[in-house]
């Protein structure tokens, strides 16, 4: 999630400065440099005050795309973009301790992501010393990269973070809307004549198949 936040761009020579630390750490962000299968953490956070009631969540799957876990926690009172990081850091920590050194990161917040690649800065004293345990567990990996994406391809790392809001300010979740009855599935009596079944009540919809069960009276 993010939410109006205010974005500094690097100036033309820090960019470059930028480009060229990459160069020289192209490891970190090399698809080929490592053995082992690439994992995706989906990360996501929130606050719901800016600062206000934050959690984040972070969802992460296999290179089959099966999910090897989900994290989610409340953090108390704190901006989206501390959240957002809060999540990132998570993310990481899950890879690492998991023994999972190629990573890649999927975020809706673009000053999340942009920061990570060097290209906005980091002006904001909360975030600094985030932004920088982030490269130190960066650091660790054999191989990573980060991606951003719209909120709408984000909705599991999503759900996870409202989870923690919820669970940290007491709020229940919205209950699922009920499932419609399916008339279908109640049973239909019939009589059977010269060997066609004749409903007595309702229809059935051309082509389905049924199961009938003698009823003798």
């Amino acid at each position: 999630m993010d939410h109006g936040n205010r974005r500094q761009r690097n100036s033309p020579a820090s960019f470059r400065y930028t480009r060229s630390m990459l160069r020289e750490n192209a490891s970190l962000f090399s698809a080929d440099n490592a053995g082992g299968e690439w994992v995706t953490a989906y990360c996501d956070g929130g606050s719901r005050g800016n600062p206000g009631p934050a959690g984040y969540g972070v969802f992460v799957e296999g290179a089959d795309g099966n999910k090897l876990a989900e994290l989610s926690e409340f953090l108390g009172k704190a901006t989206n973009n501390v959240a957002e990081y809060s999540a990132l850091l998570a993310g990481l920590e899950w890879a690492l301790h998991n023994g999972h050194l190629r990573l890649r990161v999927v975020a809706d917040s673009e000053l999340l992501v942009k920061q990570m690649q060097g290209r906005y800065k980091v002006a904001s004293p909360d975030l600094r010393p985030l932004y920088d345990e982030a490269k130190r567990r960066v650091a660790k990996l054999d191989a990573f990269r980060i991606e951003h994406v719209l909120r709408g391809k984000n909705k599991k790392a999503d759900q996870l973070a409202n989870a923690a809001m919820d669970r940290g300010t007491g709020r229940k979740p919205a209950p699922s809307p009920a499932k419609p009855k399916d008339s279908q599935q109640q049973p239909l009596k019939g009589y059977v004549k010269n060997g066609v079944v004749h409903l007595l009540e309702g229809e059935l919809p051309e082509g389905m198949f049924v199961k009938v069960t003698p009823d003798r009276q």
